[in-house]
């Protein structure tokens, strides 16, 4: 047993340990240091705005222009590499004519899914069909026109392959475009027109012989761009034909020049050909036709 004296030291000990106690319970509570942000940036760890208003949404895209018109017959759609030059001769148009026909106020300013009308506009402003022409010159990568070779008398179809080909307009829409066409050259017939093997009519001659405009016209097309045609002049009637003249020495027109019917457009040659002669083509609404068709008999 504690004495007195042990007794009083130990109520004393407890009283001293219960002030303590005390003490602390009285004491406010001390707050937890700043958190620090060491690399993320002031404010990095701020509470942030959930991710629906912090993040903009992006908008949805706008249409390219005539998208609404895509696969339509007498639309084309831009493809990469296209420039509108290209798309005129891929679709026999003058260039200048898409521009018009678009309303494009740049030319050089055509985007990829774009999509253009590639026929002259109705009165309803509906395209009916192609016209059939050829664009400024530059550089060509495709065609509307297949390559030449020679053959024997029928009726036409296609064009080239990896070509687009013009739609044909419907019956009787293009009646009052017809043309009296003349011989564009007087040499020897070579080679007929053949459906599958020549789009026209191969004729003989010497090496600078005249070669003539068939019909009054405007030239869509001069030069040695298309592969298997050599020097070349395409020509445009109207909105419904247009004439081929291939693998000539001597270009003498240039173009956008306008022609007339027997006037002397070019020299004959063999210029990507295997002799001397004229690869001559008469084109309805963009497809090939038999010339016997549209040339007097000799």
């Amino acid at each position: 047993m504690l004495g007195m004296r042990g007794r009083m030291w130990v109520a004393t000990g407890m009283l001293a340990v219960a002030a303590v106690i005390a003490g602390c319970s009285t004491d406010k509570p001390r707050r937890a240091p700043p958190v620090e942000d060491r690399g993320l940036g002031a404010g990095a760890l701020a509470p942030s705005a959930p991710m629906a208003s912090s993040v903009a949404e992006a908008p949805p895209p706008k249409p390219l222009p005539g998208a609404e018109n895509a696969g339509r017959p007498g639309y084309y759609t831009v493809k990469p590499g296209d420039t509108l030059r290209k798309i005129g001769q891929e679709t026999n148009q003058n260039w200048r004519d898409i521009v018009r026909w678009n309303s494009l106020e740049n030319p050089d300013l055509i985007e990829v899914g774009q999509v253009l009308r590639v026929v002259p506009p109705t009165s309803s402003q509906v395209a009916q069909a192609p016209a059939a022409e050829k664009p400024s010159g530059a550089p060509v990568t495709g065609t509307s026109l297949p390559p030449a070779q020679p053959a024997s008398h029928t009726p036409s179809p296609g064009a080239a392959p990896g070509v687009v080909a013009p739609v044909t307009p419907p019956q009787g829409a293009a009646s009052e475009d017809e043309v009296a066409f003349i011989w564009p050259a007087s040499g020897t017939l070579l080679a007929a027109f053949d459906e599958a093997k020549n789009k026209g009519y191969d004729i003989g001659g010497k090496a600078g012989d005249p070669v003539l405009a068939a019909a009054d016209g405007r030239v869509v097309y001069a030069g040695a761009g298309l592969r298997g045609y050599g020097n070349l002049i395409i020509l445009k009637h109207n909105n419904t034909y247009l004439t081929a003249y291939a693998h000539n020495q001597t270009l003498l027109v240039k173009e956008d020049q306008s022609v007339r019917r027997g006037q002397k457009i070019a020299e004959m040659g063999s210029s990507d050909a295997d002799r001397v002669k004229l690869h001559f083509e008469i084109r309805r609404q963009g497809k090939p036709v038999d010339p016997s068709r549209y040339l007097a008999a000799r």
